[in-house]
């Protein structure tokens, strides 16, 4: 995940290969905390030329790239936060099912 400010104005989250399943409570979070989507792509995991900004009829083989923006960058560490622990609680409980 990079964050930046790009012209002073707009501050940016890209975060890369979100996980297909929490995408709609991602878009959900980013709605709730002042911030938008800018860009919304699947690429390609094996052919890097093969980038769609709409979701493929088949989304196997593809990762979920977002750009997120915000006036205040504070949204968007909450955002990474908030994405973070969720992936983490994820994997957690994915290990004590398996265990």
């Amino acid at each position: 995940m990079l964050m930046e400010n790009s012209c002073g104005k707009y501050n940016r989250l890209e975060m890369k290969n979100v996980d297909k399943n929490i995408i709609g409570w991602l878009e959900d979070i980013i709605e709730e905390n002042n911030s938008r989507i800018e860009r919304k792509e699947w690429k390609s995991k094996y052919n890097s030329y093969v980038v769609y900004d709409y979701e493929p009829f088949c989304t196997d083989g593809f990762e979920i790239n977002l750009v997120i923006t915000s006036y205040d960058v504070a949204y968007l560490n909450f955002i990474k936060y908030l994405y973070d622990e969720k992936i983490n609680t994820i994997e957690y409980l994915n290990s004590c099912i398996n265990v």
